[in-house]
Protein backbone atom coordinates (compact mmCIF):
# COMPACT_ATOMS: atom_id res chain seq x y z
CA UNK A 1 0.00 0.00 0.00
CA UNK A 2 1.50 3.56 -0.96
CA UNK A 3 0.88 6.97 -0.72
CA UNK A 4 1.09 9.54 -3.29
CA UNK A 5 1.36 12.10 -0.74
CA UNK A 6 4.60 14.03 -0.03
CA UNK A 7 4.25 16.57 1.92
CA UNK A 8 5.71 17.72 5.27
CA UNK A 9 4.00 17.62 8.88
CA UNK A 10 3.60 21.47 9.02
CA UNK A 11 2.49 21.16 5.77
CA UNK A 12 0.09 18.70 6.92
CA UNK A 13 -0.85 20.82 10.35
CA UNK A 14 -1.94 23.13 8.08
CA UNK A 15 -3.95 21.25 5.73
CA UNK A 16 -5.86 20.55 8.86
CA UNK A 17 -6.05 23.02 10.64
CA UNK A 18 -4.14 21.42 13.52
CA UNK A 19 -0.77 22.42 15.21
CA UNK A 20 1.96 20.52 14.70
CA UNK A 21 4.01 19.48 18.28
CA UNK A 22 7.52 18.28 18.28
CA UNK A 23 9.89 17.39 14.97
CA UNK A 24 9.30 18.07 11.63
CA UNK A 25 9.68 15.36 9.07
CA UNK A 26 8.17 14.61 5.85
CA UNK A 27 5.37 12.21 4.97
CA UNK A 28 6.37 9.68 2.45
CA UNK A 29 4.53 6.15 3.23
CA UNK A 30 1.59 4.90 4.08
CA UNK A 31 -0.84 6.99 6.08
CA UNK A 32 -2.58 4.53 8.39
CA UNK A 33 -4.97 4.12 11.59
CA UNK A 34 -3.79 0.78 12.11
CA UNK A 35 -0.44 0.69 13.65
CA UNK A 36 0.37 -2.53 12.10
CA UNK A 37 0.48 -1.05 8.80
CA UNK A 38 2.71 1.30 9.40
CA UNK A 39 5.99 1.62 7.66
CA UNK A 40 8.93 3.73 6.48
CA UNK A 41 8.05 7.40 6.36
CA UNK A 42 4.45 6.97 7.47
CA UNK A 43 1.81 8.89 9.18
CA UNK A 44 -0.32 7.42 11.73
CA UNK A 45 -3.95 8.76 12.15
CA UNK A 46 -4.96 7.87 16.17
CA UNK A 47 -8.64 7.03 16.00
CA UNK A 48 -10.69 6.51 18.96
CA UNK A 49 -12.42 3.34 18.24
CA UNK A 50 -15.18 1.30 19.97
CA UNK A 51 -12.14 -1.29 20.67
CA UNK A 52 -8.97 0.82 21.32
CA UNK A 53 -7.85 3.89 21.42
CA UNK A 54 -5.16 4.69 18.15
CA UNK A 55 -3.48 7.06 21.10
CA UNK A 56 -2.25 3.91 22.87
CA UNK A 57 -0.37 2.44 19.55
CA UNK A 58 1.95 5.41 18.74
CA UNK A 59 4.74 3.36 20.06
CA UNK A 60 4.47 0.18 18.05
CA UNK A 61 4.22 2.93 14.98
CA UNK A 62 7.13 4.83 15.63
CA UNK A 63 8.71 1.42 15.76
CA UNK A 64 7.35 0.44 12.43
CA UNK A 65 9.28 3.57 10.70
CA UNK A 66 6.24 6.22 11.02
CA UNK A 67 7.63 9.88 11.12
CA UNK A 68 4.37 11.14 12.56
CA UNK A 69 0.94 11.30 13.91
CA UNK A 70 -2.11 13.35 13.54
CA UNK A 71 -3.68 12.79 17.36
CA UNK A 72 -6.77 14.39 19.12
CA UNK A 73 -5.16 14.03 22.68
CA UNK A 74 -1.77 15.26 23.34
CA UNK A 75 -0.94 13.80 26.78
CA UNK A 76 -2.64 10.19 25.76
CA UNK A 77 -0.31 10.39 22.83
CA UNK A 78 3.42 11.24 24.91
CA UNK A 79 1.80 7.88 26.76
CA UNK A 80 1.48 5.69 24.55
CA UNK A 81 5.00 6.95 22.48
CA UNK A 82 6.95 6.60 26.12
CA UNK A 83 5.01 3.45 26.94
CA UNK A 84 4.90 5.13 30.40
CA UNK A 85 1.48 6.25 32.45
CA UNK A 86 0.61 9.52 31.53
CA UNK A 87 2.40 11.42 34.69
CA UNK A 88 5.52 10.03 33.55
CA UNK A 89 5.46 10.79 29.51
CA UNK A 90 8.03 12.89 28.62
CA UNK A 91 7.11 16.58 27.26
CA UNK A 92 9.23 15.82 23.89
CA UNK A 93 7.74 13.61 21.62
CA UNK A 94 10.28 11.26 19.89
CA UNK A 95 8.20 11.69 16.62
CA UNK A 96 5.70 14.97 15.31
CA UNK A 97 2.20 15.36 16.53
CA UNK A 98 -0.36 16.86 14.50
CA UNK A 99 -2.58 18.02 17.11
CA UNK A 100 -6.42 18.46 15.84
CA UNK A 101 -10.19 18.21 17.95
CA UNK A 102 -11.11 15.36 15.83
CA UNK A 103 -8.44 12.63 14.01
CA UNK A 104 -11.56 11.63 11.59
CA UNK A 105 -12.28 14.63 10.26
CA UNK A 106 -8.50 15.80 10.09
CA UNK A 107 -7.92 12.40 7.89
CA UNK A 108 -11.15 13.41 5.73
CA UNK A 109 -9.36 17.21 5.20
CA UNK A 110 -6.21 15.46 4.35
CA UNK A 111 -7.63 13.48 2.00
CA UNK A 112 -9.54 16.35 0.31
CA UNK A 113 -6.82 18.50 0.03
CA UNK A 114 -4.66 15.56 -1.59
CA UNK A 115 -6.92 14.70 -4.19
CA UNK A 116 -7.14 18.27 -5.27
CA UNK A 117 -3.50 18.48 -5.52
CA UNK A 118 -3.90 15.81 -7.35
CA UNK A 119 -6.36 16.76 -9.94
CA UNK A 120 -4.86 20.22 -10.52
CA UNK A 121 -1.18 18.73 -11.15
CA UNK A 122 -2.91 16.54 -13.50
CA UNK A 123 -4.51 19.05 -15.46
CA UNK A 124 -1.44 21.04 -15.72
CA UNK A 125 0.07 18.36 -17.10
CA UNK A 126 -2.58 18.57 -19.53
CA UNK A 127 -4.10 14.89 -18.18
CA UNK A 128 -6.97 13.98 -16.06
CA UNK A 129 -7.54 12.31 -13.06
CA UNK A 130 -10.99 10.74 -12.63
CA UNK A 131 -13.29 10.00 -9.86
CA UNK A 132 -16.05 7.27 -10.14
CA UNK A 133 -17.54 6.04 -7.16
CA UNK A 134 -21.07 3.98 -6.34
CA UNK A 135 -23.35 3.55 -3.82
CA UNK A 136 -26.33 1.38 -3.34
CA UNK A 137 -28.11 -0.87 -0.24
CA UNK A 138 -26.34 -3.59 -2.13
CA UNK A 139 -24.10 -4.67 -4.71
CA UNK A 140 -21.18 -1.80 -3.85
CA UNK A 141 -18.54 -3.78 -3.27
CA UNK A 142 -19.28 -6.20 -6.01
CA UNK A 143 -19.76 -3.65 -8.44
CA UNK A 144 -16.19 -1.65 -6.94
CA UNK A 145 -14.25 -4.84 -7.90
CA UNK A 146 -15.97 -5.11 -11.29
CA UNK A 147 -15.39 -1.12 -12.22
CA UNK A 148 -11.85 -1.54 -11.15
CA UNK A 149 -11.07 -3.94 -13.38
CA UNK A 150 -12.36 -2.53 -16.39
CA UNK A 151 -10.66 0.23 -15.47
CA UNK A 152 -7.36 -0.54 -14.52
CA UNK A 153 -6.66 -2.39 -18.14
CA UNK A 154 -6.32 1.40 -19.19
CA UNK A 155 -4.23 3.27 -17.12
CA UNK A 156 -2.94 3.33 -12.55
CA UNK A 157 -6.49 3.02 -10.70
CA UNK A 158 -6.73 2.89 -7.02
CA UNK A 159 -9.61 1.33 -5.41
CA UNK A 160 -10.87 0.62 -1.73
CA UNK A 161 -9.25 -2.85 -0.58
CA UNK A 162 -12.78 -4.70 0.79
CA UNK A 163 -15.61 -2.59 1.61
CA UNK A 164 -13.40 0.74 2.99
CA UNK A 165 -16.77 3.01 2.10
CA UNK A 166 -16.66 5.54 5.49
CA UNK A 167 -15.62 8.20 7.13
CA UNK A 168 -12.63 6.41 7.29
CA UNK A 169 -12.07 4.19 4.60
CA UNK A 170 -12.81 6.05 1.83
CA UNK A 171 -10.05 8.83 2.80
CA UNK A 172 -7.38 6.38 3.44
CA UNK A 173 -8.00 4.82 -0.47
CA UNK A 174 -8.08 8.69 -1.68
CA UNK A 175 -4.52 8.92 -0.35
CA UNK A 176 -3.09 5.92 -1.60
CA UNK A 177 -3.59 8.17 -5.31
CA UNK A 178 -0.66 9.44 -6.73
CA UNK A 179 0.53 11.44 -9.80
CA UNK A 180 0.25 8.07 -11.65
CA UNK A 181 -3.40 7.93 -10.68
CA UNK A 182 -5.41 8.01 -13.91
CA UNK A 183 -8.70 6.63 -12.27
CA UNK A 184 -10.02 6.64 -8.51
CA UNK A 185 -12.69 4.63 -8.01
CA UNK A 186 -14.87 4.47 -4.57
CA UNK A 187 -17.28 3.26 -2.66
CA UNK A 188 -19.40 4.95 -0.74
CA UNK A 189 -21.97 3.88 2.43
CA UNK A 190 -24.14 5.25 4.60
CA UNK A 191 -26.15 4.40 7.64
CA UNK A 192 -27.57 7.65 8.28
CA UNK A 193 -28.00 11.42 6.44
CA UNK A 194 -25.44 13.74 5.71
CA UNK A 195 -22.79 10.41 5.53
CA UNK A 196 -22.33 10.26 1.96
CA UNK A 197 -22.36 14.19 1.56
CA UNK A 198 -19.49 14.56 3.98
CA UNK A 199 -17.82 11.75 1.52
CA UNK A 200 -18.42 13.81 -1.63
CA UNK A 201 -17.07 16.90 0.34
CA UNK A 202 -13.79 15.17 0.28
CA UNK A 203 -13.99 13.44 -3.08
CA UNK A 204 -16.26 15.57 -5.79
CA UNK A 205 -17.07 12.92 -8.71
CA UNK A 206 -16.91 12.35 -12.28
CA UNK A 207 -19.29 9.63 -12.17
CA UNK A 208 -22.08 8.20 -9.48
CA UNK A 209 -23.95 5.16 -10.06
CA UNK A 210 -26.90 4.40 -7.75
CA UNK A 211 -27.62 0.67 -7.71
CA UNK A 212 -30.36 -0.48 -5.35
CA UNK A 213 -32.29 1.39 -2.76
CA UNK A 214 -33.09 -1.31 -0.12
CA UNK A 215 -33.50 -2.31 3.62
CA UNK A 216 -30.01 -2.06 4.20
CA UNK A 217 -29.26 0.15 7.47
CA UNK A 218 -33.12 0.83 7.51
CA UNK A 219 -32.83 1.64 11.35
CA UNK A 220 -30.26 4.19 10.41
CA UNK A 221 -32.96 6.04 8.55
CA UNK A 222 -36.24 5.82 9.60
CA UNK A 223 -37.96 4.34 6.20
CA UNK A 224 -37.15 3.41 2.31
CA UNK A 225 -37.49 7.28 1.77
CA UNK A 226 -34.91 7.91 4.09
CA UNK A 227 -32.37 5.36 2.66
CA UNK A 228 -33.19 6.73 -1.12
CA UNK A 229 -32.71 11.03 0.23
CA UNK A 230 -29.58 9.37 1.64
CA UNK A 231 -28.36 7.98 -1.27
CA UNK A 232 -29.16 10.46 -3.70
CA UNK A 233 -25.99 12.38 -1.75
CA UNK A 234 -23.88 10.88 -4.60
CA UNK A 235 -25.72 12.45 -7.40
CA UNK A 236 -25.60 15.78 -5.26
CA UNK A 237 -21.68 15.02 -4.89
CA UNK A 238 -21.25 15.33 -9.12
CA UNK A 239 -19.23 17.87 -10.22
CA UNK A 240 -20.97 20.54 -12.59
CA UNK A 241 -20.18 18.08 -15.70
CA UNK A 242 -20.49 15.12 -13.88
CA UNK A 243 -22.20 11.54 -15.44
CA UNK A 244 -25.55 9.79 -13.05
CA UNK A 245 -25.36 6.13 -14.21
CA UNK A 246 -29.14 5.04 -12.57
CA UNK A 247 -30.65 1.68 -12.28
CA UNK A 248 -33.77 1.77 -14.20
CA UNK A 249 -35.69 -0.77 -12.65
CA UNK A 250 -35.44 0.94 -9.11
CA UNK A 251 -38.31 3.35 -8.91
CA UNK A 252 -36.08 5.55 -6.59
CA UNK A 253 -32.89 5.25 -7.91
CA UNK A 254 -34.48 6.20 -11.41
CA UNK A 255 -35.96 9.49 -9.91
CA UNK A 256 -32.84 10.58 -8.62
CA UNK A 257 -32.19 11.62 -12.70
CA UNK A 258 -33.37 15.02 -12.04
CA UNK A 259 -30.83 15.92 -9.57
CA UNK A 260 -28.16 15.07 -11.96
CA UNK A 261 -26.26 18.34 -13.29
CA UNK A 262 -24.90 17.05 -16.70
CA UNK A 263 -25.92 13.42 -18.40
CA UNK A 264 -27.41 10.51 -17.43
CA UNK A 265 -27.05 7.05 -18.50
CA UNK A 266 -29.61 4.23 -17.06
CA UNK A 267 -28.87 0.93 -16.88
CA UNK A 268 -31.60 -1.87 -16.87
CA UNK A 269 -30.76 -6.04 -16.56
CA UNK A 270 -35.32 -6.62 -16.47
CA UNK A 271 -35.82 -5.70 -20.10
CA UNK A 272 -36.90 -2.19 -19.36
CA UNK A 273 -36.21 1.10 -21.39
CA UNK A 274 -32.62 1.94 -20.54
CA UNK A 275 -29.74 3.15 -22.10
CA UNK A 276 -27.53 -0.33 -20.93
CA UNK A 277 -29.32 -3.15 -20.80
CA UNK A 278 -28.67 -6.87 -20.71
CA UNK A 279 -31.19 -8.91 -23.00
CA UNK A 280 -32.29 -12.57 -23.16
CA UNK A 281 -30.12 -13.78 -20.22
CA UNK A 282 -29.35 -17.50 -19.82
CA UNK A 283 -27.59 -18.67 -16.31
CA UNK A 284 -24.80 -21.96 -16.82
CA UNK A 285 -24.91 -24.72 -14.47
CA UNK A 286 -22.60 -22.46 -12.08
CA UNK A 287 -25.68 -19.33 -12.27
CA UNK A 288 -23.23 -17.42 -14.49
CA UNK A 289 -25.04 -15.19 -16.63
CA UNK A 290 -25.15 -15.20 -20.08
CA UNK A 291 -26.68 -11.83 -22.36
CA UNK A 292 -27.12 -9.83 -25.08
CA UNK A 293 -25.15 -6.37 -23.92
CA UNK A 294 -26.46 -3.21 -25.32
CA UNK A 295 -24.23 -0.11 -24.62
CA UNK A 296 -24.45 3.16 -25.95
CA UNK A 297 -22.23 3.66 -29.06
CA UNK A 298 -22.14 -0.25 -30.14
CA UNK A 299 -23.73 -0.78 -33.46
CA UNK A 300 -25.15 -4.05 -32.04
CA UNK A 301 -25.59 -6.51 -29.05
CA UNK A 302 -22.41 -8.41 -28.04
CA UNK A 303 -23.24 -11.33 -25.87
CA UNK A 304 -21.35 -11.34 -22.88
CA UNK A 305 -20.69 -14.35 -20.08
CA UNK A 306 -19.89 -13.12 -16.91
CA UNK A 307 -17.18 -14.86 -14.74
CA UNK A 308 -19.40 -14.28 -11.82
CA UNK A 309 -22.53 -16.26 -10.00
CA UNK A 310 -25.78 -14.65 -10.05
CA UNK A 311 -28.27 -13.63 -11.56
CA UNK A 312 -28.34 -10.52 -9.63
CA UNK A 313 -24.42 -9.43 -10.93
CA UNK A 314 -25.95 -9.16 -14.17
CA UNK A 315 -27.05 -5.19 -12.62
CA UNK A 316 -23.85 -4.70 -11.03
CA UNK A 317 -22.03 -5.42 -14.20
CA UNK A 318 -24.01 -2.97 -16.14
CA UNK A 319 -23.65 -0.46 -13.55
CA UNK A 320 -19.99 -0.82 -13.53
CA UNK A 321 -20.25 -0.82 -17.68
CA UNK A 322 -21.65 3.00 -17.69
CA UNK A 323 -19.45 4.17 -14.66
CA UNK A 324 -16.39 2.76 -16.95
CA UNK A 325 -18.30 4.69 -20.16
CA UNK A 326 -18.96 7.84 -17.94
CA UNK A 327 -15.06 7.69 -17.35
CA UNK A 328 -14.17 8.18 -20.70
CA UNK A 329 -13.48 3.84 -21.81
CA UNK A 330 -15.06 3.47 -25.67
CA UNK A 331 -18.36 0.82 -25.80
CA UNK A 332 -16.38 -1.73 -27.64
CA UNK A 333 -13.89 -2.05 -25.21
CA UNK A 334 -16.28 -2.09 -22.07
CA UNK A 335 -18.16 -4.82 -23.63
CA UNK A 336 -14.55 -6.74 -24.35
CA UNK A 337 -14.11 -6.14 -20.71
CA UNK A 338 -16.87 -6.92 -19.43
CA UNK A 339 -17.12 -10.93 -19.25
CA UNK A 340 -13.75 -11.41 -17.70
CA UNK A 341 -13.95 -9.25 -14.94
CA UNK A 342 -14.37 -10.94 -10.99
CA UNK A 343 -15.26 -10.49 -7.98
CA UNK A 344 -11.73 -9.55 -5.80
CA UNK A 345 -13.13 -8.77 -2.29
CA UNK A 346 -13.66 -11.75 -0.20
CA UNK A 347 -17.10 -13.04 1.47
CA UNK A 348 -19.06 -12.63 -1.73
CA UNK A 349 -20.60 -14.97 -3.52
CA UNK A 350 -17.57 -17.12 -3.50
CA UNK A 351 -18.53 -20.25 -4.51
CA UNK A 352 -15.72 -23.20 -3.58
CA UNK A 353 -15.52 -26.88 -4.10
CA UNK A 354 -14.48 -28.32 -0.71
CA UNK A 355 -13.09 -31.93 0.18
CA UNK A 356 -15.99 -34.33 0.56
CA UNK A 357 -17.35 -32.73 -2.25
CA UNK A 358 -19.31 -29.96 -0.40
CA UNK A 359 -20.06 -26.81 -2.54
CA UNK A 360 -19.77 -23.50 -0.10
CA UNK A 361 -21.21 -20.41 -1.33
CA UNK A 362 -19.75 -17.72 0.96
CA UNK A 363 -21.95 -14.32 0.91
CA UNK A 364 -21.15 -14.09 4.15
CA UNK A 365 -19.68 -10.37 4.40
CA UNK A 366 -23.29 -8.66 4.99
CA UNK A 367 -26.85 -9.14 4.73
CA UNK A 368 -29.89 -7.62 4.26
CA UNK A 369 -33.35 -9.03 3.06
CA UNK A 370 -32.24 -7.90 -0.68
CA UNK A 371 -29.33 -9.28 -0.42
CA UNK A 372 -30.68 -12.13 0.96
CA UNK A 373 -33.29 -12.85 -1.45
CA UNK A 374 -30.57 -12.51 -4.58
CA UNK A 375 -28.15 -15.27 -2.81
CA UNK A 376 -31.43 -17.73 -1.75
CA UNK A 377 -32.22 -16.89 -5.68
CA UNK A 378 -29.07 -18.22 -6.90
CA UNK A 379 -28.48 -21.08 -4.42
CA UNK A 380 -31.23 -23.25 -6.84
CA UNK A 381 -28.81 -23.20 -9.63
CA UNK A 382 -25.91 -23.33 -7.80
CA UNK A 383 -26.49 -26.64 -5.80
CA UNK A 384 -28.35 -28.38 -8.92
CA UNK A 385 -28.91 -32.14 -7.19
CA UNK A 386 -27.33 -31.81 -4.06
CA UNK A 387 -29.16 -30.94 -0.35
CA UNK A 388 -29.14 -27.57 0.43
CA UNK A 389 -28.01 -26.15 3.85
CA UNK A 390 -28.32 -22.51 4.31
CA UNK A 391 -26.58 -20.59 7.07
CA UNK A 392 -28.11 -17.39 7.72
CA UNK A 393 -27.25 -15.29 11.01
CA UNK A 394 -29.56 -11.97 12.23
CA UNK A 395 -29.69 -9.33 10.26
CA UNK A 396 -28.24 -6.12 11.84
CA UNK A 397 -29.38 -2.54 11.84
CA UNK A 398 -33.20 -3.24 9.92
CA UNK A 399 -35.21 -1.30 12.48
CA UNK A 400 -39.10 -2.02 12.67
CA UNK A 401 -38.81 -4.69 9.37
CA UNK A 402 -36.74 -6.69 11.21
CA UNK A 403 -38.98 -9.33 12.16
CA UNK A 404 -40.97 -9.31 9.13
CA UNK A 405 -37.56 -9.57 7.35
CA UNK A 406 -36.28 -12.60 9.17
CA UNK A 407 -39.32 -14.18 8.34
CA UNK A 408 -39.55 -13.81 4.85
CA UNK A 409 -35.72 -14.98 4.97
CA UNK A 410 -37.24 -18.36 6.15
CA UNK A 411 -40.54 -18.07 3.64
CA UNK A 412 -37.03 -17.32 0.98
CA UNK A 413 -34.70 -20.31 2.26
CA UNK A 414 -37.89 -23.42 1.75
CA UNK A 415 -38.65 -21.61 -1.75
CA UNK A 416 -35.15 -22.26 -2.46
CA UNK A 417 -35.47 -25.71 -1.60
CA UNK A 418 -33.64 -25.91 1.81
CA UNK A 419 -33.21 -29.66 3.74
CA UNK A 420 -31.76 -27.47 6.54
CA UNK A 421 -31.91 -23.79 8.15
CA UNK A 422 -28.91 -23.35 10.35
CA UNK A 423 -29.89 -19.62 12.58
CA UNK A 424 -26.62 -17.79 14.17
CA UNK A 425 -28.05 -15.46 16.89
CA UNK A 426 -31.68 -13.93 16.78
CA UNK A 427 -33.55 -15.64 13.79
CA UNK A 428 -36.04 -16.95 15.14
CA UNK A 429 -38.78 -15.50 12.82
CA UNK A 430 -36.50 -16.94 10.01
CA UNK A 431 -36.64 -20.44 11.93
CA UNK A 432 -40.48 -20.38 12.29
CA UNK A 433 -41.08 -19.26 9.01
CA UNK A 434 -38.82 -22.55 7.38
CA UNK A 435 -39.97 -24.64 9.97
CA UNK A 436 -43.67 -24.30 8.71
CA UNK A 437 -42.73 -25.13 5.67
CA UNK A 438 -40.88 -28.45 6.06
CA UNK A 439 -37.16 -27.80 6.54
CA UNK A 440 -34.98 -28.92 9.00
CA UNK A 441 -34.26 -25.97 11.21
CA UNK A 442 -31.29 -25.83 13.65
CA UNK A 443 -30.46 -22.68 15.82
CA UNK A 444 -26.90 -21.37 17.57
CA UNK A 445 -26.88 -18.35 20.06
CA UNK A 446 -23.63 -16.90 18.38
CA UNK A 447 -20.96 -17.85 15.20
CA UNK A 448 -18.81 -19.68 17.55
CA UNK A 449 -21.13 -22.17 18.95
CA UNK A 450 -22.68 -23.02 15.86
CA UNK A 451 -18.82 -23.50 14.09
CA UNK A 452 -18.26 -26.05 17.17
CA UNK A 453 -21.49 -27.84 15.79
CA UNK A 454 -21.41 -27.24 12.08
CA UNK A 455 -19.11 -30.41 11.08
CA UNK A 456 -21.71 -32.66 12.67
CA UNK A 457 -24.17 -31.03 10.65
CA UNK A 458 -23.15 -31.33 7.20
CA UNK A 459 -22.34 -34.27 5.03
CA UNK A 460 -20.42 -34.80 1.77
CA UNK A 461 -22.29 -33.62 -1.38
CA UNK A 462 -24.07 -30.91 0.59
CA UNK A 463 -24.53 -27.04 -1.02
CA UNK A 464 -23.77 -24.47 1.96
CA UNK A 465 -25.44 -21.27 1.64
CA UNK A 466 -23.38 -18.80 4.32
CA UNK A 467 -25.01 -15.37 4.21
CA UNK A 468 -24.74 -13.01 7.06
CA UNK A 469 -24.29 -9.60 8.55
CA UNK A 470 -20.28 -8.78 8.93
CA UNK A 471 -20.52 -8.51 12.78
CA UNK A 472 -22.60 -11.88 13.53
CA UNK A 473 -18.99 -13.41 13.14
CA UNK A 474 -20.98 -15.83 10.56
CA UNK A 475 -17.62 -15.58 7.72
CA UNK A 476 -15.86 -16.88 10.29
CA UNK A 477 -17.80 -19.90 9.91
CA UNK A 478 -17.33 -19.93 5.87
CA UNK A 479 -13.71 -19.76 6.91
CA UNK A 480 -13.85 -22.56 9.15
CA UNK A 481 -15.24 -25.03 6.39
CA UNK A 482 -12.25 -24.04 4.09
CA UNK A 483 -9.57 -24.56 6.99
CA UNK A 484 -11.32 -28.35 7.90
CA UNK A 485 -12.76 -28.95 4.31
CA UNK A 486 -9.27 -27.76 1.79
CA UNK A 487 -9.63 -28.61 -1.62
Amino acid sequence: MGTGMNLSLSQIAAAVGGRLIGPDASVTGPVVTDSRQAAEGALFVAVHGERTDGHAHLGSALGLGAVGAIVSDLEAARAGLSGEEIEAAPEDPPMGLVLVEDTVTALGALARTHLAGLRQAAADRGQRLTVVAMTGSVGKTTTKDLTRQLLAASGPTVAPRASFNNEIGLPLTVLEADERTRYLVLEMGASGPGHIAYLTDIAPLDAAGVLMIGHAHMGGFGSIEGVAAAKAEIIAGLLPGGTAILNADDARAAAMAELAPAQVLTFSSRGGAADLRAEHIVLDEAARAAFDLRLPGLDEPRRVRLAVAGAHNVANALAAAGLALAAGLGPELVAERLGSVSIESPHRMDVTELSGDLLLIDDSYNANIDSMTAALAALPALAGDRRRVVVVSEMLELGESSAADHARTGELAAQAGAAMLIGIGSTQEALEAAGARGVEVVGFADAATAISQIDALLSDGDAVLVKGSNGSGAWRLADHLKEVRPR
